[in-house]
């Protein structure tokens, strides 16, 4: 069973995800530019609105300084010198989850080679591992925190794959990593559960294949369903406390780039993946889906929102429950790029080009589907008429009708 959300949504002169020359991100699609938003910004967005919700819960936490995080916890739980707590915490870590450690030269810290995200409640696993088997870790923990040779390498040094099976092996037979493979460290995390996050967009862990998760969750890149040119906002600044009788030029000057779009966005998310990735927890997993759809529907990227406050709200939201036939994305309703006409706007415009091409596909691949709805909500109706689309009405109407249809058929 997949859930599919399907979103317009206009935006007035912004710049929400930048690419790398600090201009807004697009593509070519259709053979003309279009305005887009990354789907690693929506997802971003998404946790951050669940932070600032109340929902802290629901996220984990992305790091490469685990090692350090641990060892704070350790120190301040036990009185351990933190250069021992560092050496337990990097083995720890090492046997659970990163093999292969650096040093930063700047700050002196222990990172992980890349990044890593843990729920709160696995970080706290870890840490109550190296608390409550201190008194085992602590002599060896020492040790190696005084060895002449650190455990971790330099920022700028890279070793060949049999270099680094090598270092592994011989780590493998310090005594802080006999220690750590005698108490089985791998078990650390146990089944403490993941969050909602990870349970939706997954996790890898290159080292540790057993401890990644496949995403229940699809999110596409936001594109434009009309055409896009860049556009260029020159501003100055003024220095206050220039003197009347110097030159009249600013005390700075420089551009924007910005862009005006309306976005076709489009995410699926496939319940039996996210029930298997919560434990089976079916409970976990409809809050998890009701959060999710209320947090696409609403969060916004944050670039440049102090310069644009581009907060302008879905304007229309479709939902389907897609018990067979493989996910339907629409976006190729606007491969023909779109514009306003003498009687209907760039949203009306956008919506009834989907509704459209919904019913085209429809009639050639319905009979292979099964599915509920679709269900849909927004100050834009689709026109000249909806039929096969119910309007339910409001965002939270649209959120347990979909709830709703996934209890009845799980029950």
């Amino acid at each position: 069973m997949k859930i599919e959300l399907h979103l317009i949504q206009n935006f007035a002169p912004s710049c929400l995800n930048r690419d790398d020359t600090n201009s807004p991100k697009d593509c070519v699609f259709g053979g003309v530019r279009r305005a887009r938003i990354s789907s690693q910004c929506i997802k971003r967005a998404i946790r951050e609105w669940w932070r600032k919700n109340d929902h802290e819960k629901l996220v984990g936490k992305r790091t490469v300084r685990l090692v350090e995080d641990l060892a704070d916890s350790v120190a301040a739980a036990t009185g351990a010198e933190r250069s021992h707590a560092i050496a337990a915490a990097g083995a720890l870590v090492k046997a659970t989850l990163v093999k292969k450690m650096k040093l930063d030269k700047k700050t002196g810290k222990t990172l992980t080679s890349y990044m890593v995200i843990l729920s709160d409640r696995e970080r706290a696993a870890l840490a109550d591992f190296l608390i409550q088997n201190w008194k085992e870790l602590a002599k060896d923990a020492a040790k190696a925190a005084k060895s002449a040779k650190p455990e971790v390498e330099a920022e700028d040094e890279s070793d060949s794959p049999d270099e680094a099976e090598d270092k592994e092996a011989k780590e493998d037979k310090t005594p802080l990593g006999k220690a750590m493979k005698k108490l089985k460290a791998s078990a650390a995390i146990g089944e403490v559960g993941i969050s909602a996050d990870i349970a939706m967009f997954g996790r890898m862990l290159a080292d540790y294949v057993t401890r990644n998760v496949d995403a229940a969750c699809q999110v596409a890149h936001a594109v434009s369903t009309n055409k896009v040119e860049m556009e260029m906002d020159f501003f100055t600044a003024v220095d206050d406390l220039k003197a009347d009788d110097e030159d009249a030029g600013a005390g700075m000057m420089g551009v924007i780039g910005y862009n005006s779009a309306c976005f076709y966005r489009y995410a699926v998310v496939d319940w039996g993946q996210l029930v298997k990735n919560l434990g089976q927890n079916e409970e976990a997993a409809e809050e998890c889906l009701k959060e999710f759809v209320l947090a696409l529907s609403s969060a916004l990227p944050t670039g440049k929102q102090n310069t644009f406050a581009n907060h302008q709200p879905c304007d229309f939201i479709l939902a389907s429950v897609r018990h067979k036939g493989a996910p339907l994305s629409l976006a190729n309703a606007f491969v023909q790029h779109l514009k306003p006409t003498h009687n209907k706007d760039l949203i009306q415009t956008s919506v009834d080009a989907m509704k459209a091409y919904y019913d085209k596909v429809h009639a050639v691949y319905g009979d292979q589907w099964d599915l509920d709805g679709p269900f849909y909500c927004g100050m834009t109706q689709p026109s000249p008429n909806g039929d096969g689309w119910e309007n339910v009405g409001s965002l939270s109407a649209l959120v347990a009708k979909v709830l709703g249809v996934v209890r009845e058929k799980t029950s």
